[in-house]
């Protein structure tokens, strides 16, 4: 059977889509946009292109904590002694000045970087869907996208919540929006879609299930995207797609 929603919404002054894409069993996505659609039932992508202050509806219930900034660890470099005790040297040189000891407060390779990278590697499903996701761009003339990591925090926490409430929609069971979720993940973003599926068990259904749809479809070939999280929880594999342009 295949169930299929639809939210739009429009906003006077700024020109936005928000579609909220739900794929059932087999079936394709809910879907929500911000601009005039018709009112066919059919699932559409959601997009937003307005100031990360603008939102559509819904205010969150509460923020969760975003994940501090990790550090890369430094190795404190230790002094490896190569002479005698410079208090007898075998030769006329000054014990303060080795001539082959190398400072060790001013190590020539190491640099600590100065802010953690964003980008997170890709693994399984995630790496399998990405790779579909990036081999559909391509066909489009769309660069490909990398995936980020704050993307992907809102994408599997959204994907985890739906399948521990057993429920497909793009409002979080905190009553949280896509950009409530992505914004509270430490995302600060210039636009913003997200598409939603369950009951796909691998990646190449789940594509095939949303690129079947045209809302959702528009999503994955947007080429103003450039960033991506993919979230999959279980049980009946609910799935998320948290595409984003960062500001």
């Amino acid at each position: 059977m295949s169930k299929h929603r639809r939210k739009s919404y429009r906003r006077p002054i700024a020109m936005a889509v928000i579609a909220a894409g739900a794929v059932g069993v087999p079936s394709v996505a809910i879907a929500c946009m911000q601009t005039q659609g018709d009112a066919s039932g059919r699932p559409s992508g959601h997009r937003e292109n307005v100031s990360s202050h603008q939102r559509w509806t819904g205010s969150p219930s509460g923020h969760e904590p975003t994940a501090g900034a990790s550090k890369s660890p430094t190795a404190t470099p230790s002094a490896t002694r190569t002479t005698a005790s410079p208090s007898a040297p075998r030769t006329t040189a000054t014990p303060r000045a080795p001539r082959t000891t190398a400072t060790p407060r001013a190590p020539r390779t190491t640099a600590a970087p100065s802010a953690p990278a964003t980008t997170a590697p890709a693994s399984g499903y995630a790496a399998r869907v990405l790779a579909l996701v990036n081999n559909e761009r391509s066909k489009a003339g769309c660069s490909p996208l990398t995936m980020n990591a704050k993307l992907t925090k809102a994408a599997q926490d959204h994907s985890q919540d739906m399948a521990s409430h057993r429920n497909m929609s793009h409002t979080g069971s905190d009553g949280s929006s896509p950009d409530d979720r992505i914004t509270r993940a430490g995302y600060s973003w210039s636009s913003y879609g997200e598409n939603v599926a369950y009951g796909y068990s691998t990646p190449e259904k789940v594509m095939a299930g949303w690129m079947s749809s045209p809302g959702h479809k528009r999503n994955i070939l947007d080429c103003s995207f450039k960033e991506i999280g993919i979230g999959l929880a279980q049980p009946n594999s609910y799935w998320t797609q948290d595409f984003g342009t960062a500001r």
